[in-house]
């Protein structure tokens, strides 16, 4: 039971410490740019697969695709027939490009103070529900993870593995939750980030725990009506420590990314 809870408690430690930093931070709109790149290249490669040829590409899915997860409205089918240059790599950057002058504009609109209060309440919220989420989900990995027996292999490594990829699964998820709703929310006043906050401290009230380890809900006693980041028990993970999830990158490779 010891190797279980240290893979939670390991993954818990990953999640506060990026959570810290966040709170820490004066803004991330640094860390926006850079996973705004990855969300968009993920979804790029799902309707044109890297180093494709032309009748490979799903370009209408892409088209739409975009402009539902982004609010992006390029003519991707009128822009590649009127230009012959226009291939992967250059349409890649433009639809980057494209993104990146749409949350300018918003900028512009909202106010820079503004966006990145927003920004920072968005990616908190996102981590809070989503780290709940993956705890209920470590929970009931845990609960049938002995039955891997029954087919000649080992409950201890294969409970890793799964949790790995669970817990990686959940930091792409949150990478591109927060980058859909920046992108596609419309900020106008700083009571539209204050309605997000008040909607993050809702949801902290309620008590989510694992079996043996917290969810992010500080005790009780710790909880002040201005939220404070968290005092760090542990010692901080160095960017060039090894990660604490166990996959033997070091932390700024792995799941110091974010």
């Amino acid at each position: 039971m010891l190797q279980y809870d240290d893979v939670a408690n390991d993954q818990r430690r990953v999640i506060y410490e990026q959570r810290n930093e966040i709170m820490e931070a004066e803004q991330i709109s640094d860390t926006i740019v850079s996973i705004r790149g990855d969300v968009v290249s993920d979804l790029v490669n799902q309707y044109i697969p890297p180093q494709s040829m032309d009748d490979q590409w799903d370009v209408d899915g892409l088209q739409q695709a975009l402009e539902d997860e982004f609010h992006c409205k390029l003519q991707l089918k009128e822009l590649l027939d009127s230009d012959d240059n226009l291939h992967e790599e250059n349409l890649r950057e433009l639809i980057l490009q494209t993104i990146t002058e749409d949350y300018a504009k918003k900028e512009i609109l909202a106010g820079g103070e503004v966006l990145r209060h927003f920004e920072k309440s968005v990616m908190l919220q996102a981590l809070d529900g989503l780290w709940r989420d993956h705890l209920a989900a470590m929970d009931h990995l845990r609960q049938g993870i002995h039955l891997r027996g029954y087919a000649q292999k080992d409950p201890k490594q294969e409970y890793k593995r799964e949790a790995f990829e669970l817990f990686t699964a959940m930091l792409d998820a949150l990478k591109r939750e927060v980058v859909m709703l920046v992108t596609k929310v419309q900020v106008r006043a700083e009571e539209d980030v204050q309605a997000v906050d008040e909607q993050r401290r809702i949801q902290r009230d309620m008590q989510f725990q694992h079996a043996d380890s917290n969810a992010l809900d500080a005790p009780e006693e710790q909880k002040v009506e201005n939220e404070q980041p968290y005092k760090r028990v542990e010692k901080k993970v160095g960017r060039n420590d090894p990660c604490p999830c166990g996959s033997g990158k070091k932390f700024k490779q792995c799941h110091g990314k974010l």
